[in-house]
């Protein structure tokens, strides 16, 4: 898929109504009403931890005596439901915030919480492209407001020791974006893999303009697969709530799919070659999903075109 969403990725992957893209356009106060419906359904998963799934990416949530840590935000429209639900859980107003990458159906919130107190934290790249350096087909993506903008970046990663259990945050390279990351609640035993993993509800959609990578994406889901175990509960950034069984076939689903494209463009196929060979045909079979055969195919094919990564630091 080479024309970048941007913020707007989330309206795309919305499930609320099938004029969410006519009603993108539309004025805030009418953005405001496409939201009114949306309700925030909240999952505990774990004592002090709990997935909350609404509009946009899915949100975790862990809480306790040192604070309450949010992982993504959704849309700002919908802060004050996310606020209702986390204090719902008995949880304080939200001390940290963390983003998994930058587009907005996970960072839409930001500005909401930043103002209200939360210390935000992601990927160096994430606060980068927040600023609005990155350059797209639809010209520069606007900057965030300052109250936005993640204040503690990292490059490799964090720990937080928070709540009695150790948060590890994981920087995971040129995957769905360049500024992805993974959420792992050691003691708990759940993990929040943002947007690296879509679950049983569309096809991956790597961000080639934000520096996706579809090899980015199999190295994760290979990194991850190293960290979980059969009781781990899998937080993807969209679909239903997974097990180490899901990200295993998805892993497969990734590296075949891969695989096939680079034997494909090794006997000189072009992209359109490709497609018509149906190479995600067996996965691509939920008709409203939001990444659809073709243009994952495209994104793959162009993906193992460009060099491999070593480092991804920014200067």
């Amino acid at each position: 898929m080479s024309k970048p969403i941007s913020r707007t990725l989330a309206v795309l992957l919305l499930a609320v109504s099938p004029l969410a893209l006519s009603a993108y356009s539309e004025s805030n106060a009418q953005e405001a009403d496409r939201f009114a419906g949306v309700e925030i359904k909240v999952v505990p998963l774990a004592e002090g931890v709990a997935v909350l799934f609404g509009a946009g990416g899915n949100i975790g949530v862990s809480y306790g005596p040192d604070g309450t840590v949010l992982i993504d935000d959704q849309f700002a429209p919908l802060t004050p439901k996310i606020q209702a639900a986390i204090a719902g859980l008995g949880a304080e107003p939200v001390t940290y915030l963390i983003n998994t990458h930058w587009h907005g159906d996970h960072s839409g919130g930001n500005e909401n919480f930043g103002k209200a107190g939360a210390l935000i934290m992601a990927h160096d790249h994430v606060r980068e492209r927040m600023l609005g350096i990155q350059k797209s087909g639809r010209g520069n993506d606007p900057a965030s407001a300052v109250e936005a903008l993640p204040t503690v970046t990292y490059h490799d990663g964090l720990k937080l020791h928070l709540n009695g259990d150790e948060v590890q945050i994981k920087h995971m390279k040129h995957g769905h974006t360049d500024g992805d990351s993974i959420i792992f609640w050691k003691k708990a035993n759940v993990l929040h893999m943002g947007d690296l993993f879509f679950n049983k509800m569309s096809l991956p959609f790597i961000d080639l303009d934000s520096g996706g990578n579809a090899r980015g994406i199999l190295a994760a889901a290979d990194k991850v697969l190293t960290m979980v175990n059969d009781d781990t509960k899998i937080i993807p950034g969209h679909g239903p709530m997974a097990t180490k069984t899901d990200l295993i076939a998805y892993r497969d689903m990734m590296k075949t799919v891969i695989g096939a494209v680079v034997k494909a463009q090794g006997a000189g196929k072009s992209l359109e070659q490709v497609q018509a060979m149906k190479l995600a045909g067996q996965w691509d079979v939920n008709p409203d999903a939001f990444i659809k055969g073709d243009a994952f195919v495209a994104a793959v094919y162009k993906s193992v075109q460009k060099p491999e990564h070593v480092d991804d630091h920014a200067h």
